[in-house]
This record gives structure tokens, sequence and C-alpha cells, in this order.
């Protein structure tokens, strides 16, 4: 049998073809490889659709307003005595003058009461700038708020709080406690709000901005 030689163009030819079958592979291997990461689900992933996001009434949605709460948490607290209000007919007013070693004063504040101690918390975001003990008033505790606002806590107990601490909004800062001004109150709050310098009736002011209120 006689030997035949291979024509000079087929050997290019065949590295030619040799070269595009090897491309040709790696690109459907590559192909493969992405696909199957791409849709392969972690065991500790949840995946959500766009029609659930549509049909969902309850995502959260997150509240920038900051309005102002109650200076206590427990809803059994009441009100003992109520804020002077000059607005008020003589029967209401009546009920919120404080009567102090033969001396009668109207209320500058609420007084808010329950049979046992409940802690005090801070009704915004704010800095103390005062914590202070007094003969008549009891323990005091000042914050100021944005705002030109101001909060005034007494007949503290248990007082967690120093001047110059920064207090976010809803921190206990105390407990209620006693005075010698309200002793017949017992375990109370004596709670003032103060916005640019003139006292407001603090159950005019809850669940308002600070922006909402009126000197």
């Amino acid at each position: 049998m006689t030997k035949r030689k291979l024509k000079p163009f087929v050997v290019p030819m065949m590295y030619a073809v040799s070269v595009i079958v090897f491309v040709i592979g790696m690109y459907f291997i590559e192909r493969l490889v992405s696909n199957t990461s791409l849709f392969k689900k972690e065991e500790n992933l949840e995946y959500v659709d766009s029609e659930i996001v549509e049909k969902n009434d309850y995502l959260p949605v997150i509240n920038t307003t900051v309005t102002i709460i109650r200076p206590y948490q427990n809803n059994e607290v009441y009100i003992a005595k109520n804020f002077y209000d000059y607005e008020k007919d003589a029967s209401e007013q009546e009920k919120s003058i404080i009567y102090y070693e033969n001396t009668y004063m109207q209320n500058s504040g609420i007084d808010y009461a329950y049979q046992d101690n409940f802690d005090v918390v801070s009704i915004l975001d704010g800095t103390v700038i005062d914590v202070k003990e007094d003969d008549i008033l009891g323990t005091i505790v000042e914050i100021r708020h944005n705002n030109e606002l101001i909060s005034v806590y007494q007949s503290l107990s248990n007082v967690s709080v120093k001047v110059d601490d920064t207090i976010i909004q809803g921190q206990v800062i105390g407990q209620s406690g006693t005075s010698n001004i309200n002793k017949d109150l017992g375990n109370h709050l004596h709670f003032e709000i103060y916005y640019q310098g003139k006292i407001l009736n603090p159950e005019n002011c809850y669940n308002k901005t600070p922006e909402e209120l009126q000197a």
C-alpha cells in the first residue's frame, strides 16, 4: 500500500476546525456553569416575587414623624390633679388648685398617680439640663428637647440620669415618688411642659410634633 501525502491546505484546515470546536465547547460549558449558579437557591433565603409585593397590604412603613408621648407607660396611671386652665369654668379650676401651708396655688402641670411606683419616661429625645432635690417639690429632672421645648419631671424617686446625659424618647429616667407640696396624692409624678418659655397643658401636647405646639 502506498503512502499518501496530505495536501498542503489540509493541515491548516484541521487546526482551524479544532480551534473552532474548542472555542464552541468552552462557550457552552461557561454558559452551563453560569446558569447553574444563577438559578441555584440557597437554603436559608426566601424569595419574594412582584405579585406578593403588590398584593401585600402589611409591608412595614418607616414613620419619620416624631410625636410627643406621655411620660409614663403604665396604662393604669390616672390624672390626680389637672393643669390650671384660665379658660376652664370655675368648678374645673377649683380642682386644679394646690393648697400648701395656708396658701392656694394654681397647678402649673399635671399630677399623674398610681398606687405603686411606675416608670417615668422621656417624652422626646433630648439632653438632661438639671437634676436636683427640692424640699417641697421632691426630686426634679429637666430635659431640653428641640424647638425650645423643655419637659420637667417632679416628685421622682430612683432617678437614673444625670446632667448632660443624652436621652432618647421613651427612655426611663426614674420612677414616680412623693413630694411635700402634694402629700395627699401619695405616689405620683408631677409633670410640666414649657415651650418658648411658656407653660403648656401637657394633655394638649401628646401625639403632636414639637412644631405643632403653640406658645
